[in-house]
Order: C-alpha cells, then structure tokens, then sequence
C-alpha cells in the first residue's frame, strides 16, 4: 500500500513539474514577446512619424512604387529579386566580413569576441572553400528551385504584388507570426535529424563544425537544408500570403540571423550566438532559436548550468564576455 501511495505521489508531483513548467515557459514566452513588441511598436511608430513629417512624402512608398514601375510589374522577375537576390547580398556581404575575419585573423575588433577560444584561429581554407561550395550549392540548387512553388502560392493569395506597401504595424504582426512558425518548425525538424538513424546520414554533415563560423549557417545535406532551413522560413509568409517586401525582409533577417547565430563571435550589441553555439559544441542540448521549446522540453538544462548561458545575453560594452565571464580554471588532475 506504501508503494501505490509513493508512487502516485510522485506521478502527482511529476505532473505539478511538468505544469509548473510549461507555465513558466508561457511567462517567459509571453515576456519576451510582449517587450519586443512594445519596443519595436515604438520604434516603427518614431520612423513612420519621421518619414512622414521630416521627409517628402512616404518615402518607402514611393520608392516601392518606383522600383514597381521600373520592372513594369513583371511580378516573376520582382519576386525573384525579392526573395533571392536581395537575402543573397545580404547574406554574402554579411559573411565576407566575417571571412575575412577567420582567414586574416584581423580585424582584432572582431576576433578578440571569439567564443570558442583558440579554435579556427585561423580557419582551415580548405574547410571553408567546402563550406561555401556547398552553401552556394544549396542556395543555387535547392533554395532557388522552391521559390518557384512559392512563387505560385503567392500569386494565389493575390497581395503579394501589390503596388501599395503593408503598414509598418502590420509588417510587425508578420514578423511575430514567421518568428513563432520558424521556432517551431526548426526545432522539431532540427531534433528529428538527431535522430541516430537520420543523423549520421543527414545532419553528421552540419556538426562537422564544432566551433561553427557563419557561412556554416546553410552548410548542410541537401535533405536537412530543405526540411531545417528553408521550410521553416518560407511557410510563415506563405500561410500570411505576404507583400514581396515583407518576404524580403523576413528572408534577408532570417538569413543574417543565423549566420551570428553560427559566426563564433559574441559582438557587440547583435543578438547572442552563445545558445547555437553551445549545441554545436555538445550536439545535444540547445536545438531551437529562441529557446522557448528548449526550455518546455528542457533539451537545455546543461546550457542552463554552464558559463555559456551567463554570457547569452547582449554584449553593451566592448570587453569581451569570455573575458568578464571567464571559464571556470579546470581542476589539476
């Protein structure tokens, strides 16, 4: 009788963890989004006055309409400038500065944030001409070729080519939705390539890079670039029925993002890599990218104890968080 008692006692206590738990993840989801919002309303809210009381006319607007007129409304030929060519600079000019980082070692700006310390000092070439070759791969070969569904998809829901551009508020309520559809999804795919069936056919290739650098952002098999990284991205706008501007935004934000996500440098005053950077350190802790689901399905608890999460937070000075938040001295053995 004792037995049965203890354990449903413990079945009743696990059940109030588990409870207690998923509210406190609700609280932090709902803190995190809720201050963003409040912040970025504000924001949206100062540009939109400036642009329309101190400037001539609305100048996105306008210029919207120019960049329209200019192609003569070839909806093909704007979607892909949009939803290819404009991520793709942004991408590639964010990531050639930070290759010429790992490669020269300098600027020392740069490369005294470095996370993992004493590692890709300097990068191996040879490593990093195969990362680019099969990230240009996946954006040429895969990347490319789903727009074309996409593509029609948008068509269909009729607003993506419109000639007058979304509010900035709405573009905010976009921006939230694609934010919570990438967690989502990015997570659990992330976690089924884990999978030890699926991981050393699949996502071995990603993890070659223990102490990743940002072009290792879309360094992937084929298979996992399209379920992890590119799936993720595109349905927000998709089920949104998006203008191409707000696509293009999202794409270029979503790609940049990742790319500090994987860089290997905790910089000043961009978002933290510390949380991406740890999973490619211990492969299985830290699957997500904002958290949110790490922490419900506690696939972060190690993180949770270890110097790499004092420093996950946003760097507001110049000294380096390694060096503020040192590593704890190993013991002798």
């Amino acid at each position: 009788f004792q037995m049965k008692t203890d354990s449903g006692y413990s079945t009743m206590t696990e059940q109030q963890k588990q409870e207690e738990k998923l509210w406190e993840a609700l609280k932090i989801s709902a803190y995190v989004f809720s201050t963003g919002l409040l912040m970025f309303t504000a924001l949206v809210n100062s540009v939109s006055w400036f642009m329309q009381n101190v400037t001539l006319g609305n100048f996105w607007q306008t210029t919207w309409l120019k960049f329209y007129n200019f192609f003569e409304g070839d909806e093909w030929t704007i979607f892909l400038l949009g939803a290819a060519l404009v991520p793709a600079l942004a991408f590639w000019g964010f990531n050639g500065i930070l290759m010429v980082a790992d490669v020269t070692g300098k600027p020392a700006f740069i490369t005294r944030y470095r996370i993992q310390l004493g590692k890709n000092d300097p990068v191996d070439t040879k490593k990093l001409c195969q990362a680019i070759y099969t990230a240009l791969a996946n954006q040429f070969l895969i990347s490319l070729p789903m727009l074309v569904p996409m593509f029609h998809v948008m068509k269909w829901w009729g607003n993506t080519f419109s000639e007058e551009l979304p509010t900035f508020q709405w573009f905010l309520v976009e921006l939230s939705v694609f934010t919570v559809i990438e967690e989502i999804l990015f997570y659990y795919t992330h976690r089924l390539v884990h999978h030890p069936v699926l991981y050393k056919h699949i996502h071995k290739k990603h993890h070659e890079w223990t102490a990743p650098i940002g072009v290792v952002s879309i360094y992937a098999h084929p298979v996992e670039h399209i379920l992890s990284n590119t799936l993720p991205v595109m349905t927000g706008p998709m089920i949104m029925g998006s203008h191409i501007v707000s696509i293009s935004a999202w794409f270029s934000l979503a790609l940049v993002t990742t790319s500090i996500s994987h860089c290997g440098y905790h910089l000043p005053f961009l978002p933290s890599p510390e949380f991406h950077d740890f999973h490619h350190l211990k492969f299985n802790q830290c699957y997500g990218v904002l958290g949110v689901l790490d922490y419900l399905h506690g696939t972060d608890r190690v993180f949770r104890q270890t110097k790499a999460f004092e420093r996950h937070k946003v760097l507001l000075g110049l000294t380096p968080l390694s060096q503020s938040i040192p590593e704890a001295p190993k013991k002798a053995e």
